[in-house]
């Protein structure tokens, strides 16, 4: 019998089955409902400074904590909220972090309220083209749309979400794809080709969210 041929992955996911699963089935695979967006966004911010293998671990402890991230209910947090968390070891108790999460849900209630979803806001900062790294070196951190898409949420009253947080949103759900040229996972969301153009159904998704967040985006520039 002959040996099936080996799975080119990015190195962070080779270090534990924890990691390889989740870029296996769901790292770069789109997201597009609201809480799942703000889940996402969520534990990105918290992961800021520390490993993504940590969160993972700690994610469904996350989940329990704010209310399965649903985001009315964390909108209507409270101090008492605050201290309960900060209490709980099963996630990381940094106070700035979990005061954005909540301040996080109640700017995208805000958002809600002119018509426009977070879900399409952040898709709106497809980018027209996703990078072709042969190796990890040649991923990036940020990107020219994650600088903008950084700015637009602070300016909307959102925490915790510097380019770097907005990009690791971006290609944590398919906005954008960094996976290895090699990587049997390029291309999974079925919004991108090969070589980084889009699919037609990527150009689809673009256009809709850019004309549905059109009234956000235009004041911003």
């Amino acid at each position: 019998m002959s040996e099936s041929p080996t799975l080119t992955r990015s190195a962070w996911a080779t270090g534990t089955p924890l990691l390889t699963d989740y870029y296996d089935s769901e790292w770069g695979m789109p997201v597009f409902d609201e809480q799942g967006v703000f889940e996402r966004l969520s534990l990105e911010a918290f992961q800021s400074g520390l490993s993504w293998l940590t969160i993972l671990r700690k994610r469904e402890a996350f989940r329990e904590a704010f209310s399965g991230f649903d985001i009315e209910r964390v909108a209507a947090f409270d101090e008492s909220d605050v201290e309960r968390l900060l209490a709980d070891e099963g996630i990381i108790r940094n106070r700035a972090k979990i005061t954005a999460t909540i301040a996080n849900a109640r700017a995208i209630l805000e958002l809600h309220e002119t018509g426009v979803t977070v879900s399409n806001l952040v898709w709106s900062f497809m980018p027209e083209r996703s990078p072709e790294p042969t190796d990890d070196s040649e991923v990036p951190a940020t990107s020219p749309e994650s600088v903008q898409l950084a700015k637009a949420l602070k300016g909307l009253g959102f925490r915790f979400v510097g380019p770097t947080t907005a990009y690791a949103l971006m290609t944590a759900i398919g906005i954008a794809d960094v996976h290895l040229m090699t990587s049997h996972r390029r291309g999974c969301s079925g919004l991108w080709h090969l070589d980084g153009t889009r699919t037609v159904e990527g150009q689809r998704v673009s256009q809709r969210a850019r004309e549905a967040a059109t009234v956000i985006l235009a004041p911003i520039g």
